[in-house]
């Protein structure tokens, strides 16, 4: 496992829980708005927080928190988190995976075998205006229309979200974003917010008052969307 942050105590990544972040080095996508650049586009391997480390820290944890979310980057680049996932359940916490939904197969072979609690994948934008938000023009979508499709299922406990770029997202696309995961169990829109480690800089969030207006338009397929992060 690449780790190259830990958040020891957060409140607000892992609905309803007490819980740890796991941050994992290395993306697939290109997104200019990414906040977590430094994990994506130069990754520097002496960052690294060693296995061990974290496991140590985890187990001296047991008891003061439910679960650790594991994100990135995009954490199913990792070859052994299979791995890494059974040694964390093992010390008895609830695991939340962040993930892009690029990878469909782990993505199911993790939930089957009941390693995963909870899951929050990214709706990057309508499936037409994918791969220039992605940062990779010509990206085949199957994997992420199965993963859609999986999560919505009711498989396992899940949201999705959506980063709101002004550059990126129109009226429009949340009207083709409603109907893609119409009736979704949750379903978030956060603004953008610049973290000053983008990929592309110059981005722009948008007011309150227009995130109001993209809710209402999501709302008539997704009942349950919220705005997050929003003031």
């Amino acid at each position: 496992m690449v780790i190259q942050g830990l958040q020891k105590l957060t409140l607000l990544d892992y609905p309803g829980k007490v819980a740890c972040t796991l941050f994992t080095a290395g993306c697939n996508f290109r997104c200019p708005f990414c906040h977590n650049a430094s994990l994506v586009t130069h990754v520097d391997r002496k960052n690294d927080i060693p296995e061990e480390e974290v496991l140590a820290f985890l187990k001296k944890r047991r008891g003061l928190l439910d679960g650790v979310c594991i994100t990135g980057g995009e954490p199913l680049l990792q070859p052994d988190i299979e791995v890494f996932i059974r040694k964390i359940r093992d010390l008895g916490y609830l695991i939340k995976l962040d993930t892009n939904g690029s990878n469909i197969l782990l993505l199911k072979r993790l939930a089957e075998e009941g390693l995963l609690d909870y899951v929050a994948m990214d709706i990057k934008n309508a499936p037409d205006k994918y791969g220039v938000t992605i940062g990779i023009e010509e990206y085949d979508l199957e994997n992420i229309l199965q993963s859609v499709e999986f999560l919505l299922s009711g498989s396992i406990p899940y949201e999705f979200r959506t980063t709101v770029v002004r550059e990126f997202h129109k009226r429009e696309d949340f009207a083709a974003i409603g109907r893609w995961i119409r009736g979704a169990e949750k379903y978030y829109l956060q603004s953008f917010q610049d973290s000053g480690d983008l990929i592309a800089p110059g981005l722009r969030g948008y007011t309150k008052e227009i995130m109001e207006q993209a809710l209402e338009i999501v709302r008539k397929n997704v009942p349950n969307a919220e705005l997050r992060g929003v003031e």
